[in-house]
């Protein structure tokens, strides 16, 4: 048999081609030619499309409104994480599936949802629809998951004797959490809020309703993209696009460095 179909403990040169070919199909080749599409004007006309007032205005709202909810899902996802974790109730298990209802969930269908709810016709009384309010609750909904599953595996291994040994000394609940327990789940939450403000700045379908998409208000990136599209304007929604790509790339290259120093960290204390 040739070697390179010889079964191993890796995949092989077959393998890594096959990899690397699906990649190139799947992520590379569009985004290239996503690239070049933005270029086609040259250099000028790219930052002329990108630095466009109505563009920058929809970029900044939406670097804006995605930092909020990705620190508003910091705080609530791990205490979420935290409760599905440490504590016992009725419907734990029923609640637990509820977490991974946005990842399957159409966002259309959340954007929906928060319009009936927090739009005009509002049954409680609380008008959302047109507010950035409105865009951080429906971003907030769409990327909980993030935090939530990135901190609930570290949570459920953490060492419980060393949590006890603290209290035992005299330490209360808070300085056990800040000193113990908060260390070692920082590059959890880390990764998880970078996940949920990555997932943030290319989110269409949660916003398009509750938004309203007004100019220099609550028109979000992806919303302007759009737009872009319908007036016949491909280079400058492609220029955008490739703007919103390099800061997601960055925000998910920045996480990668972190959690591989973390890793050396983990190996260089053993």
């Amino acid at each position: 048999m040739p070697s390179w179909l010889r079964v191993s403990g890796s995949v092989g040169p077959l393998g890594i081609a096959t990899a690397v070919l699906w990649l190139s199909i799947i992520v590379l080749l569009p985004l290239a030619a996503l690239t070049v599409t933005s270029f086609e004007d040259g250099w000028s006309g790219f930052w002329d499309a990108i630095t466009a007032p109505a563009a920058l205005d929809s970029l900044r709202i939406t670097i804006l409104v995605s930092v909020v909810v990705a620190l508003i899902n910091v705080l609530m996802g791990t205490l979420i994480a935290w409760v599905l974790v440490r504590d016992e109730f009725p419907g734990k298990s029923i609640v637990n599936a509820l977490i991974d209802l946005p990842f399957a969930l159409p966002t259309i269908v959340a954007s929906i949802v928060l319009l009936s709810l927090y739009g005009p016709q509002s049954p409680i009384d609380i008008h959302l629809n047109a507010t950035q309010p409105g865009l951080v609750v429906a971003l907030a909904f769409v990327t909980l998951p993030f935090v939530v599953r990135s901190v609930q595996p570290v949570l459920i291994e953490v060492d419980r004797e060393v949590e006890q040994a603290a209290l035992s000394l005299g330490a209360n609940n808070w300085t056990t959490f800040r000193r113990i327990v908060l260390p070692t789940l920082t590059p959890a939450i880390i990764s998880g809020g970078g996940l949920a403000f990555a997932r943030a700045i290319g989110e269409y379908g949660s916003v398009v309703l509750i938004g309203g998409a007004i100019p220099r208000k609550t028109e979000m990136a992806s919303q302007y993209i759009q737009k872009q599209i319908e007036i016949d304007r491909p280079i400058n929604a492609a220029a955008v696009s490739v703007a919103l790509l390099a800061i997601s790339f960055v925000s998910l290259l920045g996480l990668r460095l972190l959690a591989d120093r973390s890793a050396r960290k983990e190996q260089a204390s053993r």
